[in-house]
């Protein structure tokens, strides 16, 4: 049980999603052409165990969970797209990458359907669960 009287949300696996490939080839050319410093995300839960391996904790440090709800469904894309728009224009990037760069994110967050049993079930609020590109555009939106 995840916490009493909280149902445990939906996990969403995006490897089978028609544009799960885009999705990363565009994770991976923002963070070439713009990246980021990544100081609100991890890469997967390695990760956090790494960094906190390398973290001297002194006996007056007190841990925290966080709990995070909603975070990438509130984001709101057209304001989103704004920002990732402005940012690959800050990074010099020539006319050509930013309108295939624009199109790709289009593509990423209209595909915001999954299935649940044998539902299928519309996110109609924020960026997709799931996909590779949602913690590389929230840093983007929660950095402005």
């Amino acid at each position: 049980m995840h916490k009493p009287e909280h149902p445990i949300r939906p996990l969403v696996n995006w490897r089978g999603a028609p544009a799960y490939k885009l999705a990363r080839l565009f994770t991976q050319k923002i963070k070439q052409l713009a990246p980021l410093p990544n100081i609100h995300n991890v890469d997967n839960p390695k990760d956090v165990i790494k960094k906190l391996n390398n973290t001297t904790i002194l006996p007056h440090f007190t841990l925290d969970s966080l709990d995070i709800t909603n975070r990438y469904t509130s984001i709101p894309v057209a304001e989103a797209h704004n920002i990732v728009s402005n940012t690959v224009k800050e990074n010099l990037l020539d006319p050509q990458t930013q309108q295939e760069l624009l199109n790709w994110y289009d593509v990423i967050t209209q595909q915001n359907y999954f299935t649940n049993s044998d539902d299928i079930l519309i996110q109609r609020n924020g960026l997709a669960m799931g996909t590779p590109t949602s913690s590389l555009i929230s840093e983007f939106f929660y950095k402005t």
